[in-house]
């Protein structure tokens, strides 16, 4: 991905607020497809389905009334209506992802979101219990992370970028990605290898009292001096 976005044009590395540590690396990065965006988090089909719908009970309830072309023409505001409210969400659809970047490291997840206020999530691969696949027929998807109890998610902070309807238990997500499945595959694959990774851990060296030394001949209290 390229850092295209003059909003951003400060980050280190794209999508994260640092330069990665020694022996981190990212291993993908991704976004949300816009109109899988628009239509599953902002339910743009169901707006403009529901404007459709008004504009024909319209035009049924004035048939009766007058002649097809008038009652067809007093259903012209319902659909400029259903126009307009489908351009707006569409065009936070658009915004919302463009402005979201996904990174996957081999130790972690990092998810920068937002659009009036930006904040980036640092999910290590230990805070993590599990990852939920639900992948479309066209190859996008979503991934929900479930994170253990000690960490706490707001869902309206984290909105739309998390599973829908788990207000309790907060689980953030990336949303409508491409390539889903192949992403998941590699969450997974790394995951478990970071997990697996031998932790060493330096600790202190011993204090040891320093002990008495016996030489051969030596008498433990001073030596008696001979008066000459």
């Amino acid at each position: 991905m390229k850092n295209d976005d003059p909003d951003f044009k400060f980050e280190p590395v794209l999508g994260l607020p640092e330069h990665l540590p020694k022996g981190e690396e990212v291993l993908w990065q991704g976004r949300p497809e816009w109109w899988v965006l628009a239509k599953e988090a902002l339910l743009v089909r169901w707006v403009i389905g529901y404007f459709l719908l008004l504009a024909v009970w319209r035009v049924v309830s004035l048939l009766d009334q007058g002649p097809l072309g008038t009652a067809a023409a007093s259903a012209v505001p319902f659909l400029a209506c259903g126009a307009v409210a489908a351009g707006i969400l569409s065009l936070m659809a658009y915004v919302l992802a463009r402005t979201t970047v996904y990174t996957i490291t081999n130790r972690r997840v990092v998810m920068r979101i937002g659009a009036a206020l930006t904040i980036t999530l640092n999910l290590p691969f230990k805070q993590i219990k599990n990852a939920e696949l639900d992948l479309r027929k066209a190859g996008t998807g979503t991934i929900a992370l479930d994170l253990d109890q000690r960490t706490r998610l707001s869902y309206l902070v984290c909105w739309p970028h998390v599973r829908p309807w788990s207000i309790r238990n907060t689980k953030p997500a990336l949303r409508c990605i491409k390539d889903a499945k192949h992403v998941g595959e590699l969450l997974a694959e790394t995951a478990e290898a970071d997990l697996n990774r031998p932790q060493i851990e330096r600790t202190r060296p011993e204090t040891r009292s320093p002990s008495a030394v016996s030489v051969p001949g030596a008498t433990a209290g001073p030596s008696p001096v001979a008066a000459e």
